[in-house]
């Protein structure tokens, strides 16, 4: 479960920027929003984030999955196309000459453990590095390890079985995913890189790629046939069956419609309209996360959506049984309302003149008891919308 992610001097977030999943406990609506695990705090299972065009919404997706790639990759020191890893994925702001180095921080809660992992990082060297633990039950914080350059100090709990290796980490290469690849006697650095990796991170590009349902379908479709129906029949786009044929070269996905006579007739899948292919990607993304209790960020998730098919999605992950959270990006404020969010649920991202993007949340102003969301914010109260100037195409005007 993810509590915060910490972002500085990475694409348009050039001062450290925080994103917080932790509810706000003053807040007592819609109790139903928030992940309930027996402690003190409760955690948001949903939070949207808007934004003008080039505000800086899809860069912060684009961090997160920087993040995560860097910590996949960074011990294969180079990837496909031989380029150091940490050179690929180095995005500091750009519009400085001093570029300066980039950092990133996560706490997620896994099991009983809180942990606190981040890295400070240039396209050529890890910088910094460190890891704690923090016992939930005890309410007690320990050093996992800590790193400097080359130098790594190990906490007690790890010591033993890692000091004899720690010598061999690359300068380009993170501990956790150096120690995370040995067979060591400690499963700490497997539950990080885990948790790291059950955020799952969509970009607007992902969304179109029809690569992802070419192979994940058919497995959908042989052993989730039914379910997938029923979410299809609930979404009331006239699908009543859907099938796949093997090629040598392709595989076909065909959905059937009722006609005038009863019969079903095919439609190859990908003839069917982009919304109706896209919220079938959008079920398999949400399936996943909510049966495993993953992370889901999606960029621009509104777009080839019907408001209602939106907020169908969106409730899916109000689901009592499961601890899976939804973060996206989106233009349409038909959902910026009390009746469906609380304050801490909304986050705007606001782009300045030296071209900083800065995130923040609907809680950090103070708002009326009486305020419509939707309305305050396209009013601009509380940023993130475009500043529109007059214009003509008529030339002389």
């Amino acid at each position: 479960m993810l509590v915060q992610f910490k972002m500085k001097n990475v694409l348009s977030f050039k001062e450290e920027t925080i994103f917080d999943m932790t509810a706000i406990s003053a807040y007592k609506e819609h109790p139903s929003n928030l992940i309930d695990i027996d402690k003190k705090e409760k955690f948001l299972r949903v939070a949207a984030i808007y934004g003008a065009n080039a505000s800086g919404k899809s860069n912060f997706v684009w961090a997160l999955k920087l993040f995560r790639r860097i910590v996949s990759q960074s011990l294969n020191n180079v990837d496909d196309e031989t380029e150091l890893v940490l050179k690929k994925y180095s995005r500091p702001f750009s519009f400085e000459e001093n570029k300066g180095n980039s950092e990133f921080e996560i706490v997620q809660i896994l099991g009983d453990e809180e942990y606190q992992y981040g890295f400070e990082y240039n396209s050529e060297k890890i910088v910094t590095e460190w890891l704690y633990r923090k016992n939930l039950k005890a309410n007690r914080k320990a050093m996992i390890f800590e790193r400097a350059m080359q130098e790594v100090n190990l906490g007690a709990s790890v010591r033993k079985k890692c000091e004899a290796y720690k010598e061999q980490i690359p300068s380009e290469t993170l501990v956790l995913s150096f120690f995370n690849k040995l067979n060591l006697k400690t499963d700490i650095f497997k539950t990080v890189y885990s948790g790291i990796m059950d955020i799952l991170v969509f970009t607007s590009d992902d969304c179109e790629n029809t690569n992802f349902l070419d192979a994940i379908l058919p497995r959908i479709i042989d052993n989730e046939k039914e379910k997938l129906l029923e979410f299809l029949a609930a979404i009331d786009i006239g699908i009543k069956d859907i099938t796949y044929k093997k090629k040598e070269k392709e595989t076909l996905f065909f959905t059937f419609h009722k006609g005038e006579d009863g019969e079903l007739y095919p439609l190859n899948l990908y003839d069917e309209s982009e919304g109706t292919i896209k919220s079938i990607m959008l079920y398999i993304h949400a399936h996943m996360a909510i049966i495993s209790n993953y992370v889901l960020v999606m960029d621009e998730l509104n777009v080839k959506l019907h408001p209602l098919l939106l907020k169908f999605f969106i409730d899916l992950f109000y689901n009592n049984d499961s601890m899976a959270q939804l973060i996206y990006t989106t233009h349409d404020t038909t959902l910026m309302d009390k009746k469906f969010f609380r304050r801490d649920q909304i986050w705007f991202v606001q782009k300045d003149e030296l071209g900083h993007s800065e995130l923040c949340a609907l809680s950090d102003f103070k708002v009326r008891s009486d305020a419509s969301f939707e309305k305050d914010y396209l009013a601009g109260v509380y940023g993130g919308i475009p500043f529109l100037k007059e214009f003509s195409l008529k030339e002389g005007e």
